[in-house]
């Protein structure tokens, strides 16, 4: 099978961690957000009904969100970096598409050779003191069926789409004629093992290369 783009989610696909809980756990909410993200990513709960109520109680300022930068480069899953490299030098064109915070992600990015405007995610705002002021809720990426429809305008632009993701909204970049392989090496989630068109739980992301070259 041939794409012409690979997407890719970035909580628990590139980075081993979870954003949103990490930055949770930095201010002594961790436990009530890990069980709100899991519910959103096992789609026990809309992702919409959680989004602004997890930003609202944690408020990332300027210099969490550089933390968790760090953090998520700290954190890359195995065989990222040779996936990413494999994938450009074949010219493929690639994608990062995430519910999480855009800031946060794009040192990631950076790192694996994607320019910014290849990065689909939550931009985050700030007030001029550097504290948390809201996050673009406009944003398809904080609702479900937001990868969808990113992947719907992709489609549009470049032709054929694999999606590679882990939570129940990844799944839903099917809505849009996406092929979707599901990655269980970080979280193996029953939902996904169920609906995605190729499943795997080996945690190096090599894998991905034998699917989609």
């Amino acid at each position: 099978m041939s794409f012409d783009i690979i997407c890719f989610d970035c909580d628990s696909t590139l980075s081993k961690i979870e954003g949103i809980d990490e930055l949770a756990r930095r201010v002594g909410m961790g436990e009530a957000m890990a069980k709100l993200t899991d519910a959103a990513m096992n789609g026990e709960v809309p992702l919409e009904a959680v989004y602004e109520r997890r930003l609202s109680l944690i408020r990332p300022d300027q210099d969490s969100i550089s933390w968790l930068a760090d953090l998520y480069i700290a954190e890359i899953v195995d065989g990222v970096k040779e996936v990413f490299s494999a994938l450009l030098a074949q010219g493929k064109i690639v994608h990062i598409i995430s519910g999480g915070l855009r800031q946060a992600i794009l040192p990631l990015a950076t790192l694996l050779g994607l320019p910014a405007q290849q990065v689909h995610a939550v931009d985050i705002c700030f007030n001029d003191d550097g504290s948390y002021r809201q996050y673009d809720t406009d944003s398809p990426l904080a609702r479900n069926g937001g990868k969808a429809e990113v992947c719907k305008q992709l489609m549009s632009e470049h032709g054929a789409l694999v999606m590679v993701g882990d939570g129940k909204t990844d799944m839903e970049a099917k809505q849009a004629g996406a092929y979707v392989l599901g990655f269980g090496g970080v979280v193996d989630r029953a939902i996904v093992r169920e609906q995605a068109d190729f499943y795997s739980t080996e945690p190096n992301l090599l894998w991905v290369l034998e699917q989609v070259l």
